[in-house]
């Protein structure tokens, strides 16, 4: 939004209440001035365009530029621009055009610095998240080598207690067929139990 005198004139503040504040009329009084100053910069920048498009469709030709004057001097007074008008307009449009050049490379160079802030910025965040996806890698490796070293051992341990559990139980088989023909055939039921 483009702040106009008229913005500046126009402004309410609050009051304040059992506080120190600014005293209103001072400070409707310091944008009163400002106000002031400001339209006559105005007034002083729609002339000077005006002179400068009148200038332009003279068609009259330019005159070599001036060197240009120091940023002290850059905006001449009104009355400076009235015997020397084309010299002064051709430095302040040179002036201008420095200006802007200047802004447009600082603008350049910020730019490309932020560029290499963020490049260089990014490259070590990636560097970085590579490297823990890497320890994690690796760590999940590790675990995963202790695990299936530990399935080895399970299955060989169940291997183990499956051959001796069956040999135990063909044991005991043997046993009591052993018994059960040393006995007799005599039937159980026929002992009386």
């Amino acid at each position: 939004m483009a702040l106009t005198p008229d913005d500046v004139v126009t402004k309410q503040f609050q009051h304040v209440r059992f506080k120190e504040g600014f005293d209103p009329d001072e400070v409707d009084d310091f944008l009163d001035e400002i106000v002031v100053e400001w339209r006559k910069t105005i007034a002083e920048n729609d002339e000077l365009k005006a002179k400068l498009a009148e200038y332009e469709a003279g068609g009259a030709p330019a005159a070599a530029p001036a060197p240009a004057p120091a940023p002290a001097a850059a905006a001449p007074s009104m009355g400076a621009m009235t015997g020397d008008a084309p010299v002064a307009s051709a430095g302040i449009i040179e002036l201008a055009q420095r200006l802007h050049d200047e802004h447009v490379a600082e603008g350049r160079a910020k730019h490309d610095q932020l560029i290499a802030e963020a490049q260089t910025q990014a490259s070590a965040i990636i560097s970085e998240a590579e490297t823990r996806h890497r320890e994690e890698v690796s760590k999940l490796e590790r675990e995963r080598a202790g695990l299936e070293s530990r399935i080895t051992e399970l299955r060989n341990f169940e291997r183990d207690y499956r051959s001796q559990l069956r040999s135990y139980i063909e044991g005991k088989l043997r046993d009591l067929e052993t018994t059960g023909t040393s006995s007799g055939a005599t039937p159980v039921s026929a002992i009386g139990l």
